[in-house]
């Protein structure tokens, strides 16, 4: 499944003799693009051959499996409705065009080139910001351990709605304040709960006052966590050859529901409003800049880049798959999936709106609320409430575990890429490493069960999702559009697809991703906020520190690994990239040259009679 680390000191180099490739001993090679790194190696018994996807339309499932997740059912509709309804899709698409689909294909491209996970791929393409890589592993797996505390809370509410009456309906349960519990909606009345909130609040979470009250263990929710898990191992512990096959159906069953939901829901009273309102257009807020980050934020969090798991699972597919193909599908099915979640969940809004005679706006909500506590009730007022109930909590758990599937494919993967062979010997199969990184995903995912772990869970997700990712976004486009290079990005892709990338791609890599990018970040940073939880908990000042601390344990790797890569070569900073120099001298056509006794020198020739021997590896 992995190569090896060993391949960064290869020792084979190729030459051109009467249009003939072959091997000769060379000088070890540490550079970016090397070709011999990119071989299966054998070590002692162990076959380091790398795993590929079955058919190309499991690497497709995969991929919009990901990326269409939780986020596209209560964080798109709501973003979209609070940010200028169908003026928000303005800022949207332009982010999605200028930004998501160029980067995607930047992703796919790095991975499927290299045939290596995030950290090894950009080490090779860009050595001084080989620490991006290891961060985007960072984030991905911090990230995936309160991920799948999600897949708890629906395999929760999904065993619950088997019921003859939801628990949630109702306020006489031992859970319920009586005297502050309202069925339905309690509008204006701030101290009022709704019933199905009070069961979200007191019978799932048992959530305490705040988060320096962690409270014991909720044990039911701990077996929960353990379940979640297992399916996650029993789904990938084959690698891409098992998620490759349930693909087939966690990717395309939330569409079947979406689909289902929508019919029925435009029948019911109301619905027309809910949908009205969520895209009607609010033009003036278009002048406001967080309304284009918001934009932006999405687009990033939405399709995964800067996650890493968009290049780890490029890099089993075929050496000319079109991914470019590919990546159009992703993108825009991952945009048209939120649009219809959209419509979904707020015709649903509507008619909840037309029972209780209240506002739309009383109700729309964002976050987990949407979809553990709006459509709970929801489904208490809906025609079938027994069927519609288990059919929704399940395809949340299709759309959790995609994402799930990715992100810890993406630690196996580094794994493997790093020291496959030598912890492969000890662990002897590549099932009981899966095993053991679930199980440590497992482990950190416990403070999340605890009464109090609402609050980290909100905590881990606001300093993850939201500050860290920004900057990885930031120093990987820097790192792959403009220090490797528009002209080097352009020869990958001429190599795997036979043609170069258009202007649109090209513009995009070498000015406008870049700089939409940067102002993102910044404008994060200008408009920062800290972390809160609902409309009234403030976290305290050493919980912020420690939101920082999650923050830093993926970015520091970024200047962690410049440094190691400035002390391991010498000359200064611009010398020690004595690769750039090399490799555009190689690039003006001297294909006979590949070596130079400089540590660190680029000696793999990139003219174009090198495309079809590529195209064979």
């Amino acid at each position: 499944m992995g190569v090896g680390s060993e391949n960064a000191a290869s020792t084979t180099k190729l030459s051109i003799r009467h249009g003939l490739y072959k091997e000769e001993t060379s000088i070890a090679l540490k550079a970016p693009l090397n070709v011999e790194g990119m071989l299966p190696k054998k070590v002692g018994h162990v076959t380091a051959e790398r795993a590929i996807w079955g058919r190309r339309i499991e690497f497709v499932l995969a991929s919009v499996g990901y990326a269409v997740g939780l986020g596209n059912v209560w964080r798109f509709p709501y973003l979209c409705y609070r940010s200028g309804g169908g003026a928000f899709l303005i800022p949207y698409f332009l982010m999605l065009f200028l930004c998501g689909i160029p980067l995607l294909f930047m992703e796919f491209a790095i991975g499927q080139y290299t045939r290596l996970g995030p950290v090894h791929a950009l080490a090779k393409i860009c050595p001084l910001f080989k620490g991006v890589g290891i961060a985007t592993v960072v984030i991905s797996f911090v990230l995936c351990t309160y991920y799948n505390v999600l897949m708890c809370w629906a395999l929760y509410y999904f065993f619950n709605s088997f019921r003859a009456t939801f628990p949630w309906q109702s306020c006489n349960n031992t859970w319920n304040a009586v005297g502050n519990c309202s069925i339905g909606f309690p509008g204006n009345t701030t101290h009022l709960h709704s019933a199905s909130q009070q069961y979200f609040d007191h019978r799932l979470l048992e959530i305490t006052n705040g988060i320096e009250e962690a409270g014991g263990l909720r044990w039911e929710l701990f077996g929960l966590l353990i379940l979640a898990w297992v399916i996650v191992y029993l789904c990938i512990f084959k690698g891409v050859k098992s998620t490759g096959k349930v693909v087939y159906f966690t990717a395309t069953f939330p569409y079947f529901m979406l689909f289902v939901l929508l019919i029925n829901n435009v029948q019911l009273p109301g619905a027309k409003n809910g949908m009205l309102y969520f895209l009607k257009p609010k033009w003036s807020k278009l002048l406001d800049v967080q309304v284009w980050v918001n934009a932006a934020a999405q687009v990033f969090n939405s399709i995964g880049i800067g996650f890493g798991t968009m290049i780890s699972m490029a890099s089993y597919n075929k050496f000319n798959n079109n991914i470019l193909r590919d990546t159009l599908i992703v993108s825009l099915a991952n945009s048209a999936t939120s649009i219809l979640a959209g419509f979904v969940i707020f015709s649903a809004i509507g008619y909840m709106a037309h029972v209780h005679n209240l506002p739309v706006d009383n109700i729309a909500t964002d976050g987990p609320g949407l979809v553990f506590v709006v459509y709970p009730e929801v489904f208490s007022t809906m025609p079938l409430p027994q069927l519609w109930a288990p059919l929704f909590f399940f395809m949340l758990l299709c759309l959790g575990l995609d994402s799930q599937f990715a992100m810890v494919e993406v630690a196996v993967t580094s794994i493997m890429d790093g020291c496959g062979p030598k912890v492969l010997r000890v662990l002897k199969r590549q099932e009981i490493i899966v095993l053991t990184v679930c199980v440590i995903g497992f482990l950190l995912g416990i403070p999340h069960i605890t009464k109090g772990g609402m609050y980290v869970f909100q905590l881990m997700d606001h300093y993850t999702a939201v500050v860290s990712l920004m900057f990885l976004a930031f120093f990987e486009v820097l790192a792959v559009c403009w220090v490797f290079g528009l002209r080097r990005m352009t020869i990958v892709i001429k190599r795997m697809l036979g043609k170069a990338p258009n202007i649109y791609f090209c513009s995009c890599w070498m000015f406008f991703s870049p700089v939409l990018v940067m102002c993102i970040l910044i404008s994060s940073i200008v408009q920062y906020t800290p972390a809160r939880y609902g409309k009234s908990y403030t976290y305290p000042v050493w919980a912020e520190v420690v939101g920082w601390g999650i923050s830093l344990v993926s970015i520091i790797w970024i200047p962690l690994g410049a440094l190691h890569e400035i002390c391991r070569n010498k000359g200064t900073l611009i010398e020690s990239d004595s690769t750039v120099r090399e490799r555009e001298r190689l690039n003006r056509g001297d294909c006979e040259r590949e070596s130079d006794s400089t540590e660190g020198t680029v000696c793999v020739c990139v003219c174009e009679r090198e495309i079809s021997h590529m195209a064979v590896i």
